[in-house]
């Protein structure tokens, strides 16, 4: 089993928790139910501790032999491996979780694909062909109208987004929103790809949208990276405050 657990997992550091099994769609982990939470102790190289998880104030009582999948969260570096629950209880007034380790710790190379639930105004409209080239400089951009829509969640690899209207899948789109990057605002001109679309049964007349990023410029891609791993924290110390 892993021997590195504890030279790169400490106490205090951000633990997300995806469920692994046959109804959780297991072909797309990114469209698993995740919980996240916290890590209070290395027991040992392949048993740790983490917070059970909160969310809107209820405690989630993950089931003692559970299976999941587990991702640590560093500083722009994120770990993964599978884990089981081992046991879980109440201590000093804290509600735990043992976790044993199932696999070996790895790097898990592939950050822009972890996605942070927001609610970030963004203005679109949709794209030609010939514009997906220039369509990320302002000057060559005609003034056509935007629409307004809400992103509710956002990756370094594309977002999702809530509109009165709906994109044709397939369709090129300009997304524009912006960010805070370290304490200032920036505006990002991003091309996406539609990939689908879904009206929201609760809510007749509402579209939500997946999209992918196209062409988007490294730098602008570590930048939303590392928005999402720093509005992340302030989450998790707002929750586990």
């Amino acid at each position: 089993m892993s021997e590195i657990l504890s030279k790169y997992v400490a106490p205090g550091g951000e633990v997300e928790l995806k469920a692994i099994g046959a109804e959780q769609e297991p072909e797309d982990s990114r469209r698993r139910k995740s919980h996240r939470s916290q890590v209070l102790r290395v027991l040992t190289e392949d048993r740790v501790e983490v917070a059970m998880p909160i969310e809107s104030g209820k405690l989630i009582l993950l089931p003692v032999g559970g299976e999941y999948d587990m991702y640590f969260y560093g500083d722009n570096v994120v770990y993964q491996c599978n884990a089981r629950v081992a046991d879980r209880y109440r201590y000093n007034g804290q509600y735990v979780l043992v976790m044993d380790l199932t696999s070996n710790l790895r790097n898990y190379q592939r950050r822009e694909y972890y996605r942070f639930s927001c609610a970030l105004e963004m203005d679109s409209r949709q794209l030609g062909e010939e514009e997906v080239a220039v369509a990320a400089q302002e000057e060559l951009l005609p003034e056509l109208p935007l629409k307004s829509s809400v992103i509710v969640d956002i990756s370094g690899g594309g977002l999702r987004f809530v509109a009165y209207y709906a994109y044709e899948v397939n369709s090129l789109i300009l997304c524009k929103y912006h960010l805070q990057i370290e304490g200032r605002e920036k505006e990002y001109r991003l091309v996406g790809k539609v990939l689908a679309v879904n009206e929201l049964e609760k809510e007749p007349g509402v579209f939500d949208h997946r999209v992918q990023f196209v062409n988007v410029d490294p730098q602008d891609r570590e930048e939303i990276i590392q928005y999402i791993f720093d509005e992340a924290r302030k989450t998790h110390r707002k929750t586990s405050g």
